[in-house]
């Protein structure tokens, strides 16, 4: 099977002044294949059974103090390991001092137990590239942990992997380049991150970027922003992972505006499950806003939510984004300490508008097939807040089953066709249960108008631009 991405590239990598430049990135055609064969190839292309060659950072001149720079003899090792054919390069217990590392194909880090990659303040060691950030290619720093156009690569602990503290924010005041974050891969097919513990500060930590075939793994998730961002990337698991972040601990993207709507790289197939979410400032799970290349075939079975300053869960884009979000599945949720309530869907003004939108109807996102059950809520504000959607482009297919515990607030629904409403058993809440507006379905009996101050306001439409929009 070919790449999901393709060889034509039309960004410039800049130029980098330290010891590893990383390779220039590839964006996509302007359609990404989308094929019946994608799961025969996925286990024709599985990665191979096991490492050829065992090389120690050690043996090639790595300190592990703390102290000493290990760049260099770091990135020997993974350099030689992948022109010996492939295997494990190990990091025995130490603490290594690092700039920006470049994983190669057919190449896996072992962090052993009691070792931990630690980067260096410095921003030059951080070479400068395209980088994605909020939905556009932007020119930024480097992660400490980058592939690109790489096959069959992974990381594994249970070991450490820690950005620089004095590293902070997302965005360099002085310059507006865009910071590093902690893993990032771009192109990439068969990517796995297992047993580790990862820690970064103001940037999204982990960010995988158009691949394909991804797994995350038992990993423990801190991050001062975003935990995983999985941005334009197909078939990705998250499994038994645990979040405690300062923003979303996930958040599913595929580009921003026209650029990421003409690029065409949607997120689909992602299976999250068995993890546990702790967020200080905004959702467990994000959906979006980022969504112009649409976001498809999601399920989220058996997590757990126990602190958010918003939602459990948003499922957010706005008018001008387009594309789609569609086959959203969620069972098996348990949520409290959200303090805005369980479930959010705002597909009318959420997120940064674009200074180049998708006009007219095609701007309007298409929402399609939400399924929400057996969900537990404790005290949660809102349960549902689904009233954000364009009468133009309603939301079609909206099922809440089997809910159970406490609320102060109900279930407020507007512009849906086809709801279906059954088995919720909550308590503790006020006013009614059920508020809608324009819904359609079963299970709707007794709802109550939707108050005046509940109902959406629609925002301007876009009107079609005065000069075309041309990818450049």
């Amino acid at each position: 099977m070919k790449k999901i991405i393709g060889r034509r590239h039309f960004l410039r990598a800049a130029a980098g002044a330290a010891v590893v430049a990383p390779a220039a990135i590839s964006l996509p055609r302007l359609a990404l294949a989308q094929t019946a064969k994608t799961a025969a190839a996925h286990k024709a292309n599985a990665a191979p059974a096991g490492p050829k060659v065992t090389l120690s950072v050690r043996d090639l001149g790595a300190v592990a103090d703390g102290k000493a720079n290990d760049t260099e003899a770091i990135q020997q090792t993974i350099d030689r390991c992948s022109v010996l054919g492939g295997g494990e390069v190990v990091f025995p217990a130490g603490d290594y001092s690092t700039g920006a590392l470049v994983l190669r194909s057919n190449v896996r880090l072992h962090i052993e137990q009691g070792a931990s990659l630690m980067g260096v303040a410095e921003l030059t060691a951080y070479p400068l590239s395209q980088v994605r950030w909020e939905g556009h290619w932007i020119k930024g720093y480097s992660a400490l942990i980058s592939a690109q156009d790489s096959d069959n690569i992974g990381i594994a602990g249970p070991g450490r992997i820690v950005g620089n503290p004095a590293i902070r924010g997302r965005i360099e005041r002085s310059t507006r380049l865009r910071l590093p974050a902690l893993l990032e891969f771009t192109n990439c097919r068969n990517v796995n991150v297992e047993n580790c513990d990862t820690s970064n500060g103001g940037m999204w930590s982990i960010h995988p970027t158009y691949c394909e075939n991804v797994a995350f793994k038992n990993v423990l998730v801190h991050s001062g922003a975003d935990g995983i961002d999985v941005d334009s990337c197909r078939n990705v698991t998250i499994d038994g992972c645990d979040f405690t972040t300062s923003d979303d601990c996930i958040s599913l993207k595929s580009g921003r505006g026209e650029e990421g709507n003409t690029i065409n790289g949607p997120t689909e197939n992602v299976h999250i499950s068995n993890c546990t979410f702790s967020d200080s400032y905004f959702a467990c799970i994000g959906i979006g806003s980022e969504t112009s290349a649409g976001i498809r075939n999601v399920h989220i079975d058996h997590c757990r939510c126990t602190g958010a300053r918003t939602q459990a869960i948003y499922i957010k884009t706005r008018i001008g984004r387009g594309a789609f979000i569609e086959d959203i599945y969620v069972n098996g949720f348990d949520a409290s300490g959200a303090r805005q309530g369980f479930l959010r869907i705002n597909v009318l003004g959420s997120g940064k508008h674009d200074e180049n939108p998708v006009p007219g109807l095609a701007g309007i996102p298409t929402v399609r097939n939400f399924r929400f059950s057996n969900i537990r809520v404790h005290d949660v504000p809102v349960l549902v807040e689904a009233t954000e959607i364009d009468p133009q482009k309603p939301l079609v297919g909206f099922t809440l089953e089997n809910v159970t515990g406490t609320c102060a607030t109900g279930i407020f629904l507007a512009n849906i066709r086809d709801a279906a409403i059954r088995n919720v058993n909550v308590t503790g809440y006020s006013g009614a249960l059920l508020n809608t507006h324009n819904v359609t379905g079963t299970g709707l009996a007794g709802a109550k108008p939707l108050a005046p101050g509940k109902m959406p306001k629609m925002p301007e439409p876009v009107p079609e631009p005065a000069t075309p929009y041309k990818l450049q």
